[in-house]
């Protein structure tokens, strides 16, 4: 078995070579290939990309010799969609071919499945552009750079993670004991009590310990990146004992609304409708492994095995089992104090609009956005947590990074900081379940 091995370089101001890309791709050739060792090394102003190959003649273009499945393969070795943007960078010929081959789409596919449900991509901005008439050819490849800028941007959003908290609003309950006094608004409070009160959702008692409930929330954006879920169960501090009121297990179901439905604000005051709805025009295109729940009243944190894209920005929480009987009335309840998502909303730069009950969408790139969805920070809290001087420097490194990558694609947004996190010193003695 041989191998290619693709080493992707670029010379800083100063002169120095740093290392960009590298990829190593298995080739199957003939029996024989020639033995003498050849480097090959094409330049350009922003790229040079040499290979090393015992077998490859000298001064030619690997595209053209490898041909179009190989070259493919080896440009789908690449992970990081900075060396996609870079190797279209190399010449006019590398910049057709990843453009044709729409290989900033299948980098965004391999990196989250969900984005193949985009049918339709969309580039909005507020430039008035002449009016120029132009053949087929040239509108149709105009559609494909189109679609590989907004990809390589998409690619980017993907990658450049933060952690917010995502959730909008809280849309129903399975069941409420005594609303409002218990609703699941009050999970949206950081804290088990405000204003002296007790803050928690609770369920209606059942006999029977088996019996699940569900929560339902509203995503800050249609498109979202979700790394972990975060769920404090409530303990009753005003019970004998003071019982924690958890779940045996949990988990987690992302989905969309069907296209042409909108869910009402008064029909989240009436549970009854409000499920009814969302049994009947919700989606669900992603539901995780279950969870074990410990009986601890504490910030438990639920990380996925893998980031997941929300495509439509409806969250479902399952808590499946209770485990706590209430003494007056030897019924089994499920209570919970605070729910967060912690994950990378993708707005105001994209957004998504469902075209059919499939799940097939329309994908828009606002061009003009200024960030994606960078937290807002106040003064007081920058006072205080004034990042150090390596975090300082690893940011300005990523805003230079992310200029060079804007500057390659023509322009575009400036993919917001990730230096944000969700609680991170608060959470960090908070155990982590996978």
């Amino acid at each position: 078995m041989w191998s290619l091995k693709v080493v992707a370089t670029t010379r800083g101001i100063n002169g120095n070579v740093f290392v960009i890309a590298k990829a190593v791709v298995p080739l199957v050739l003939p029996p024989h290939p020639p033995s003498p060792r050849t480097v090959f090394a094409l330049r350009s102003e922003f790229v040079k990309i040499t290979l090393d190959l015992e077998f490859m003649e000298e001064f030619c273009d690997f595209l053209q010799w490898l041909g179009a499945d190989m070259s493919i393969k080896i440009l789908a070795s690449l992970e990081n969609p900075t060396d996609l943007v870079r190797a279209s960078a190399v010449s006019s010929s590398w910049r057709r071919f990843i453009v044709m081959n729409g290989l900033a789409k299948q980098l965004c596919i391999r990196m989250f499945p969900e984005v193949s449900s985009v049918a339709h991509v969309i580039e909005v901005n507020d430039r008035i552009e002449p009016l120029q008439i132009r053949h087929e050819t040239s509108m149709e490849w105009s559609r494909l750079e189109r679609e590989h800028r907004v990809y390589a941007f998409l690619a980017r959003g993907l990658t450049t993670f933060m952690r917010k908290d995502c959730i909008l609003e809280a849309i129903v309950a399975s069941s409420t004991d005594n609303y409002p006094q218990e609703s699941i608004h009050h999970t949206l409070e950081p804290g088990d009590r405000v204003d002296q009160r007790a803050s928690y959702w609770s369920s209606e008692g059942a006999v029977d310990p088996a019996v699940p409930e569900t929560l339902v929330y509203k995503l800050v954006a249609n498109l979202c990146v979700i790394t972990e879920i975060h769920i404090h169960p409530f303990q009753a501090y005003f019970q004998f004992g003071f019982p924690i009121y958890s779940a045996k297990a949990v988990r987690f179901r992302l989905g969309h609304l069907k296209p042409a439905y909108e869910i009402e604000n008064d029909m989240k005051d009436e549970s009854t409708a409000a499920l009814r709805f969302i049994r009947d025009n919700v989606v669900w295109t992603y539901t995780s492994p279950s969870f074990p729940m410990a009986q601890e009243s504490r910030l438990q944190r639920f990380k996925l095995p893998e980031p997941a894209l929300c495509i439509g920005g409806i969250l479902q929480i399952e808590l499946l089992g209770r485990v706590q009987k209430q003494e007056m009335d030897e019924k089994y309840y499920i209570c919970v104090s605070h729910v967060q998502v912690v994950g990378r909303p993708l707005s105001p730069a994209f957004d998504a609009d469902i075209m059919d009950p499939s799940g097939k969408c329309t994908l828009k790139y606002y061009s003009d956005a200024d960030y994606c969805c960078s937290p807002i920070k106040n003064c007081e809290a920058e006072a205080s947590n004034s990042p150090s001087r390596f975090r300082s420097f690893t940011a300005s490194i990523r805003g230079w990074e992310q200029m060079i990558f804007n500057t390659l694609l023509g322009g575009g947004i400036m993919v917001g900081n990730d230096d944000s996190d969700v609680d991170d010193d608060e959470d960090d003695d908070d155990e982590v379940i996978e």
